[in-house]
């Protein structure tokens, strides 16, 4: 079973949005939201809990494809979401997502028993390439036990 395919699987948002898992891998991970008529704003672009959902959704994507080989000892968690709105999404939007740190750095203080932050960046754009929003999710791996 792929990330996506888990995520749509076992995260019911990402399934009651119809996300797109488009790729996933320990660099980046990118995810798409299609044009859907119930799940628009005022202007009739995606709503801002929509796009929100999104990059946090690609941004658990972009997590568990970089440490998904450490849930066995750690759970990972978000801390913490900041999103800036840039530009009127309109149509279907992707969002980019990429560690801020090294995975092997992450890991390394993980190993030494402490319990690792690491934030994700994530653009969202529109069709035409335009970022119309910026966001950034701390992420922290919490040891089991």
């Amino acid at each position: 079973m792929s990330i996506g395919d888990m995520l749509a699987a076992t995260v019911p948002m990402a399934r009651t949005l119809n996300l797109q898992f488009l790729e996933t891998t320990p660099e980046r991970a990118v995810v798409a939201l299609p044009d859907q008529g119930e799940y628009h704003n005022h202007v009739g672009g995606p709503h801002a809990g929509a796009m929100f959902t999104l990059g946090e959704s690609a941004s658990g994507a972009i997590v568990l494809a970089a440490f998904g080989d450490q849930l066995s000892r750690a759970v990972p968690l978000a801390v913490s979401a900041e999103i800036a709105y840039r530009k009127l999404a309109m149509g279907p939007v992707t969002a980019t997502a990429t560690l801020g740190r090294p995975a092997a750095e992450v890991v390394a203080e993980l190993d030494e028993g402490r319990r690792p932050e690491f934030p994700v960046s994530i653009a969202i754009r529109r069709e035409d390439g335009a970022v119309t929003g910026e966001m950034s999710v701390l992420w922290t791996l919490r040891p089991n036990g």
